[in-house]
């Protein structure tokens, strides 16, 4: 089987060399760059993300990753968004009062979680539904690494003509928020497969089956 060429979207965002080696753990040729041609060109592409909603939006648009993302979507193309990176795929973020338009991939708001801590740090599990491409094979009760104050706490999307219904993945801190979403050739996690051991690994490889 051919090896799959993956870029890893360069548009200032920090973990970009951790998803770089993560994904090229599983098997893929990995690219980092904002290079229109080579973004377009690869079988997948993941955006990461840390930091501010704000300030990746800013990054993101600032080399036209906003509208890469849209044309490989509309033509079928496999993106993974990680942390930040499935955030800004959503029609907005609120973050201390500030609200920021995201890509709009998905309706919904990337809002401050309501629980006793922030941020969520650390190992949580996660509740996949049946069906699930990137957990499949995973067992239930496994865990991911996460570290996030906001998230989407309602998901908008729902199934109609022509399309089918989106898995979505659920986990809690305080209050249930969306750790996983697979909508066709879109797909991202909250928390960070490339900081989450073997079943991080077990997960991009998933991912990798679909390109």
């Amino acid at each position: 089987m051919a090896v799959k060429k993956v870029v890893v979207l360069d548009y200032g965002s920090g973990n970009l060399r951790s998803a770089e080696r993560a994904v090229a753990r599983v098997g893929a040729d990995v690219t980092v760059t904002a290079d229109r041609d080579a973004v377009m060109d690869a079988d997948g592409l993941v955006v990461p993300g840390v930091g501010a909603f704000a300030a990746c939006m800013a990054g993101l648009k600032g080399v036209h990753g906003d509208q890469i993302i849209g044309r490989r979507l509309a033509g079928g193309r496999p993106v993974l968004g990680i942390c930040v990176g499935m955030q800004i795929l959503f029609g907005k973020g609120v973050e201390h009062g500030v609200h920021t338009e995201g890509c709009g991939e998905w309706p919904g708001t990337v809002e401050r979680l309501d629980a006793p801590v922030l941020p969520h740090m650390g190992w949580n599990t996660v509740s996949a539904p049946s069906g699930s491409v990137l957990f499949r094979g995973i067992d239930a009760g496994t865990r991911f690494y996460f570290v996030h104050s906001f998230g989407v706490r309602k998901w908008e999307l729902q199934a109609g003509p022509g399309f089918a219904e989106p898995l979505v993945t659920w986990a809690e801190h305080g209050v249930p928020f969306v750790a996983a979403a697979e909508n066709g050739p879109l797909m991202a996690t909250q928390f960070h497969p490339e900081k989450s051991g073997d079943a991080g690994a077990a997960l991009l490889e998933n991912w990798l089956s679909t390109l």
